[in-house]
């Protein structure tokens, strides 16, 4: 069963970035490592080789992973976002009515979440409860210290 993953053009970018660096230079590397373990000696009793072998079938799992998520990433187009409302690749300005203070958050895939650049997932507590609210709505938003109130002070994409 494959599972569609939305990606923007860098989150993609990034992705297919990454699994060509493991393609490229993180199999070679295990391959040399298997080499060198097998080289010294009998292999029955040797741990670097049966690590190395464990490290190698780790990496191709990894592989092989990301291949199948690259084969079923979507580009999101944003030029067909409604901007009206609170989606995937809005950037969202929130008062929390709880303490008056003002953030910004960028809603984005799973994979792309940063929350050091203030790119959080939709499919996080506050992600969830602010997908499809409008400049103006409040969202109430179970996060584990409590319930927060936030208002939706602006809605842009960029």
């Amino acid at each position: 069963m494959s599972n569609i993953s939305y990606y923007t053009v860098e989150g993609l970018k990034k992705l297919k970035a990454e699994l060509n660096h493991l393609r490229d230079i993180e199999r070679p590397k295990a391959s040399q490592a298997i080499g060198e373990a097998r080289d010294k000696g009998d292999l029955s009793e040797n741990a670097e080789y049966d690590a190395a072998k464990e490290a190698q079938g780790l990496l191709e799992m990894k592989i092989s992973k990301m291949e199948n998520t690259v084969a079923n990433a979507r580009l999101i187009d944003e030029s067909q976002l409604d901007t009206s409302k609170v989606l995937v690749l809005s950037t969202v300005k929130l008062k929390n009515q709880n303490n008056g203070m003002e953030m910004s958050y960028k809603l984005v895939a799973e994979s792309e979440a940063d929350t050091k650049t203030g790119k959080i997932s939709v499919n996080s507590p506050i992600g969830k409860g602010l997908l499809g609210k409008k400049v103006g709505d409040t969202a109430e938003i179970v996060v584990p210290s409590g319930a927060i109130k936030f208002e939706i002070l602006e809605i842009t994409r960029s």
